[in-house]
């Protein structure tokens, strides 16, 4: 069997959305002839944790942690917070709070750690690294990005023992969406670029989790389009085919799963709810994750408050199921090049979703070839939605390609390729 080594900051138990792709890859890429391992760090202090991910880890996994120099430990400290109290995602980097301190911590963030604040880790990641591969062979090496700091950790290995390095890209690296509205200076931004160059160029072959963001970086970088492959975020079956919907008291909900970000705030959308209760349709918001103080203040002003209900973080074994129990799935793109992963767990419920997301041509493709929703501009109200909510039939031909036991045996194709006889 031939093994690859996967290097990855989040790992079970913490709750970080973004893990649920390589958790999957390694649960099944056995079945295609290739045997994982992982190099991870010993603890995150960020992500809330969920303990119910470690169900999804084969014992006989080979599993190795490292030290890592954590900046959040210190972020809390500056702020004058416990060191531990939660941090939210969405307040970390919100434009509302003026405060010195918080623009301060901002700026440091984004100026002076690059490409972001985990390459504390770098140093002793490439030394676990190093050592677990003078000791055993490895035909593959894969690096989970965000953060994109990993990515430097995959190269350096694969360039000092000449094994075949697969960057995937969850997220755009230089210009993620959370930098959009912060400065970086010249030289941090030239040093960021000529980084994730240097990663791509030195990659066996990028992977890629949407097609419009394959696109962007051929047009960024002309060498891409020969080295690069789109493998879709997906959804697993296994924790979708023994559920069904339980029943609701008439009151129809609208769900949106995961973090939403002040840069999501979809104000025509909650005035539209608004107008669609006081004319006796029975809706209600539900929020599982985090919500920015932005949004729940634009839910509030549009008289909402009565209708609302914010969950906050659930295990992730849970949340399955709160998707099938709603009636209507929401999901906010943050960009073009942005398809966020619950839209394909959405996908497989079978309920409406409504999208929303300025010139997101491949949102809106999704949709129309599954007919599972709609997507509308941030500047819509949506309010043709819940007039043609009946018509919505989804295609679980198409869907049924995007299931994660399909996606792990095409990963494992892709490496083949590149395997030495």
């Amino acid at each position: 069997m031939k093994r690859v080594l996967f290097i990855t900051y989040y790992w079970p138990p913490s709750g970080k959305a973004s893990l649920h792709w390589p958790l999957k890859m390694i649960k099944y890429l056995p079945d295609s002839g290739w045997k994982p391992s992982v190099i991870t760090i010993n603890e995150d202090s960020f992500s809330t944790k969920d303990e119910s991910l470690l169900a999804e880890i084969d014992p006989s996994l080979q599993v190795v942690k490292t030290k890592v120099l954590e900046p959040f430990d210190l972020y809390r400290t500056f702020l004058g917070k416990d060191k531990n109290s939660p941090l939210i995602a969405s307040e970390t980097i919100s434009l509302e709070n003026k405060g010195l301190k918080h623009r301060l911590s901002i700026w440091i963030r984004m100026n002076l750690f690059v490409p972001d604040a985990r390459i504390g880790w770098y140093p002793y990641a490439i030394n676990e690294g190093k050592k677990l591969l003078n000791r055993e062979k490895f035909d593959a090496i894969i690096s989970i990005g965000p953060p994109h700091s990993t990515h430097l950790i995959g190269m350096k290995l694969s360039k000092e023992f000449g094994v075949p390095f697969f960057p995937v890209f969850i997220d755009p690296w230089v210009d993620i969406i959370y930098y959009k509205n912060f400065k970086r200076n010249k030289l941090t931004l030239a040093l960021d670029n000529l980084l994730e160059k240097k990663v791509i160029k030195q990659s066996t072959k990028t992977i890629f989790v949407t097609q419009s963001m394959l696109e962007d970086y051929q047009k960024k970088y002309s060498f891409v389009k020969e080295k690069s492959e789109v493998l879709y975020w997906g959804y697993n079956e296994d924790d979708f085919f023994s559920l069904t919907k339980n029943r609701t008291d008439g009151t129809k909900t609208i769900l949106h799963a995961g973090n939403i970000f002040d840069y999501q705030n979809i104000i025509p959308f909650w005035n539209q709810i608004k107008k669609e209760i006081d004319n006796g349709n029975k809706l209600k918001l539900k929020f599982i994750g985090t919500v920015s103080s932005l949004i729940k203040q634009s839910i509030s002003r549009a008289g909402l408050d009565a209708c609302v209900e914010y969950c906050g973080f659930i295990p992730y074994s849970q949340v399955p199921q709160e998707m099938l129990n709603a009636d209507y799935l929401l999901v906010c793109a943050t960009e073009k090049r942005h398809l966020p992963g619950k839209l394909f767990e959405y996908l497989r419920t079978g309920n409406p979703i409504i999208a929303f997301g300025d010139d997101n041509k491949e949102i809106d493709e999704i949709l129309r070839t599954t007919n599972a929703g709609k997507l509308f501009n941030y500047s819509d109200s949506a309010e043709d939605f819940f007039r043609f909510t009946s018509q919505f039939k989804t295609n679980y031909d198409v869907i049924k390609t995007f299931d994660r036991k399909y996606i792990a045996s095409t990963l494992a194709g892709i490496m083949s390729q590149s395997v030495r006889p």
